[in-house]
């Protein structure tokens, strides 16, 4: 794990002030990194179709917008309002789109869902909270239900946990529960696709 001393996750102060000062801090409409990454998550999903999946962080949208033209349900939750007020603003054309102001672990839709994707947020919550979080996804996937974890692999020391520190742990978790069905690395991210049976 990492050698962090940050033993809490980031509030919701954090994000909001990130997007104060930038609406679009991590280049999520512009980069092309950010492009092939979200082509990359969505080519690792086996299914054409979802019924029903939750998007842990969906930030300012840009990747809800694509994943929902494969869901027929799709709740997607952030921790900051100004990052929902402009998913909101995006996926307005989209009825199958839900936007929640939340913050996993310590609340979490009382829901089941075919899928669920922890694409860059595993690293803001401290130890505790991921595991919490574990056991919530877990329990709330369907049988036959996906897990997608994607996230950047450098070192960010304000995050509690590194994106490698977040797989290995979901790697150890699903040991027992879960089937691994992709398993993707390139010199940035991780992607590791898992499946309830």
């Amino acid at each position: 794990m990492t050698d962090s001393a940050i033993d809490q996750s980031l509030a919701a102060d954090f994000f909001d002030n990130l997007y104060q000062a930038d609406p679009d801090p991590w280049g999520f409409e512009t980069s092309a990194y950010e492009a092939a990454k979200y082509a990359a998550t969505l080519a690792a999903l086996p299914a054409q179709r979802y019924k029903s999946a939750f998007e842990i962080g969906g930030s300012i949208g840009v990747l809800t917008e694509r994943l929902a033209h494969r869901c027929d349900r799709l709740l997607s939750v952030d921790i900051s309002a100004i990052a929902q007020a402009r998913a909101q603003q995006r996926c307005q054309g989209l009825p199958q789109v839900r936007l929640q102001l939340m913050n996993v672990p310590q609340k979490y839709p009382d829901e089941y869902f075919d899928l669920v994707l922890v694409s860059e947020v595993g690293y803001y919550w401290c130890l505790a909270d991921l595991h919490q979080a574990q056991q919530q996804i877990y329990q709330s996937l369907q049988p036959g239900g996906q897990m997608l974890l994607v996230h950047w692999l450098h070192d960010a020391p304000s995050y509690p946990l590194r994106g490698e520190d977040v797989h290995n742990a979901f790697e150890d978790f699903a040991e027992s529960r879960l089937t691994h069905l992709v398993s993707d690395r390139t010199a940035d991210y991780r992607l590791d696709l898992y499946e309830r049976p």
